[in-house]
Parts: structure tokens; C-alpha cells; sequence
């Protein structure tokens, strides 16, 4: 059933973005609301490289030159931006880089693509703060630590891979051990800000940022924690972050309602009227997807078995396939609900990791996080 589910929506992710080429073209999307129309974002917003992303993916599968055309005009916007107002970038340097200059390296081998890549990796070092070992996120708070950072760190490890310095890599390290002492629960929830002392480096509290509260479970937060401690395994082959991510993809799984799409936070004091949150369902399917890739041969299927309930679930009840106007892939995804910011609508990055992870179904092997 997976093999035939997952050729079929590979298909229809093609036709769908194949139709959405002269639409979107050099943009660089985040949300697009009732309309279906998606907004067209600054290049260092953290948003900007996902379209790009997709684009490159989509090339990658098929070699079809319309889409590796398009994802350089991409990158090149995000690149020049990057060089004329480096300090408009922060943490999401990984984000942004990965799937534009990095992606495009791993594909053609392009030595300017490598050069701006590392640049990047520069950067995102040199937000390290020593004091209390973790990447500081926004400017206006040096202390913070958000757990979307953990996905970031991948542009770490491919600069030490790149560049023989095992510097970034340390640094990605320490990183991702101050979130997991800090930052990861013993039901393996997770929090999304850790507010540090930037001066001393001593852990103050936990912040509720996106989700529900500072207790509770943001699961787009545990979204990116499973996928990024599944990297960290990958990375280090430390048996530590393998278990986490079991851990925290347990806890995700465990509070998915009926149709395997979660709401936009676990613990929430109720579940009437509360919004899903599709984006968080495609990024722990991918996550999930990585974790399969680690475990023994006769524990695979329960991580794949679930990522693919999920994708199922994604195409049959979220997706926009029969409505070709339409240019999101999936409907139903949360931003910032809190703030009431990017309610219900489609994101650039669900439709990204639900592309990235039917192509890993597929036998898509090429890792860029």
C-alpha cells in the first residue's frame, strides 16, 4: 500500500507544483490564506528558502530543468541579500542556506554555492555563546533558545564535512546538549524558548513562544525536535539523541487524535474549536522517516508504519490536489495561534517537508538536513 500511495503522490506533488511554476515563479512564499494565493516574503525572512527547497527537490527527482532554473533565480536572491545585510539574518541562517546555496552544492557541486554555504556556517557560529553553550536565536533576546534551532544544525555538520574543521560541528554539539538537558521532558515534550542569562550562561525558565504555555507541548516544537535529534544521531552516531528522538516522536505519536493530524499544541485545555496544525504533522513524518533509517530492521516499521498514517492522512483530507488554483499543498496549518498570526491556512514549509518526506518513500536518499 506505501509503495503505491507513495508513487501516486509523488505524481500529484509534480502536477501540483509543475502548475504552480509560472504562479510563483522566483518568489519567496510563506503563508497563503483563503485565496490560495501565497504572499511573497523578504529574502531573510526564516520562510524565504522553502519554496527554493522544493523546487530543488523537485529537480532532483525528476531533472527537469524548469525547476533547477527557477530554484537559482531563488537562491540567488536569497545570496545577494545575505552578502549586501548579513545582520538582518539570525539562527534560521540553517533554514535558509541549507536548502538554497547547500542544496545546491550537494546537487551540482557548484564551488560559489559551497563558498556562500560556509559563509553561512560562519555566521551561524558566530552566534555561539560560550557562557552558556547554545546558539542564541533572535537579537533582541541573547538569551533565548527556540527548538526550531535544532534543525539548523545541519549546516554545521555539512560545513565540518566540507571544510575538515570539526569546529562547527562542536558547536552543533554543545548546542544540541543544552536543549536536550534543558529543553527536552522526561514524557518527552518538549518546550520552544529556553531563556538563558546571556551574560553568565545560567538557565532562567522556560517560555511558551508558540505553543499553549511554558508547560505544555507546541507540537510543531516536538515536530522539530524529533527530526532534529534523528539528525543528531545521524550525525554523531551518540546513542543519546537516538533516544531522544524515540522519545519525543512517542509523545507525538501517543497525542495524535483519530485522523493522525495533530492540533496546533498537545495540551491544550480543550480540543473544541481548537485549529490542527498540518505543518507539524508533515515535519515529524520526515522526522519519523530519519528515525526508521537508524533503528533495528524489526523496530523500522513503527516509525515508518506512523509516517506514512500521517502522509496518508495529509493527502487524502489536507491536501488540495482537486483544486488546481489553489497554490498550498495542504490547508489546515498553524503559525503563531497565540498571537492569532497564520491561522488555518497553508505554509510554505508543510508543504516542503510533506514533499521531503513522500520523496524519502519513494527511496529519495539525498539528506540536506
Amino acid at each position: 500500500m506505501t509503495d503505491f500511495f507513495a508513487l501516486e503522490t509523488k505524481k500529484l506533488i509534480e502536477e501540483k507544483i509543475s502548475g504552480n511554476l509560472h504562479k510563483i515563479q522566483d518568489q519567496l512564499p510563506h503563508v497563503a490564506g483563503n485565496d490560495g494565493i501565497y504572499d511573497d516574503t523578504k529574502p531573510d525572512w526564516w520562510t524565504s528558502s522553502f519554496w527554493p527547497g522544493i523546487l530543488w527537490t523537485l529537480y532532483d527527482l525528476t531533472e527537469n530543468e524548469q525547476f533547477k532554473n527557477l530554484a537559482q533565480n531563488c537562491n540567488h536572491k536569497i545570496e545577494r541579500f545575505f552578502i549586501e545585510h548579513p545582520e538582518k539574518f539570525d539562527h534560521d541562517a540553517g533554514f535558509q542556506f541549507l536548502l538554497t546555496s547547500v542544496f545546491k552544492y550537494e546537487i551540482t557541486g557548484d564551488e560559489e554555492s559551497k563558498r556562500v554555504g560556509l559563509q553561512a556556517a560562519n555566521f551561524l557560529a558566530g552566534r555561539y555563546n560560550p557562557k552558556g553553550h547554545f546558539i542564541k536565536s533572535w537579537d533582541r533576546a541573547p538569551g533565548w533558545v527556540i527548538v526550531d534551532c535544532m534543525m539548523n544544525l545541519s549546516l554545521l555538520f555539512w560545513a565540518s564535512r566540507v571544510s575538515g574543521d570539526p569546529r562547527y560541528k562542536n558547536i552543533a554539539i554543545e548546542h544540541a546538549d543544552t536543549f536536550l538537558k534543558y529543553g527536552v521532558r522526561e514524557d518527552g515534550s518538549t518546550c520552544h524558548i529556553l531563556s538563558f542569562d546571556a551574560e553568565t550562561g545560567k538557565f532562567i525558565e522556560p517560555i511558551g513562544g508558540q505553543g499553549f504555555g511554558p508547560e505544555s507541548s507546541w507540537s510543531r516544537g516536538n515536530a522539530w525536535a524529533i527530526y532534529g535529534f534523528a539528525n543528531m544521531y545521524r550525525f554523531t552516531g551518540e546513542e543519546k539523541y537516538l533516544q531522544t528522538a524515540k522519545k519525543i516522536s512517542h509523545q507525538f505519536i501517543a497525542s495524535l487524535p483519530e485522523d493522525h493530524v495533530p492540533y496546533w499544541d498537545h495540551r491544550v485545555d480543550t480540543i473544541e474549536n481548537e485549529p490542527r496544525d498540518s505543518s507539524a504533522a508533515a515535519i515529524a513524518s520526515s522526522g519519523l522517516l530519519e528515525i526508521a533509517d537508524h533503528v533495528p530492521q524489526n523496530e523500522k516499521r513503527v516509525y515508518k508504519d506512523n509516517a506514512s498514517r500521517i502522509l496518508n492522512s495529509l493527502s487524502k483530507n489536507y491536501a488540495t490536489w482537486n483544486n488546481p488554483e489553489y497554490q498550498g499543498i495542504l490547508v489546515e496549518g498553524t503559525g503563531h495561534k497565540p498571537k492569532g498570526n497564520f491561522v488555518n491556512v497553508s505554509l510554505i514549509y508543510g508543504d516542503y517537508f510533506f514533499i521531503e518526506a513522500i520523496a524519502k518513500l519513494n527511496g529519495w536518499n539525498r539528506h540536506i538536513f
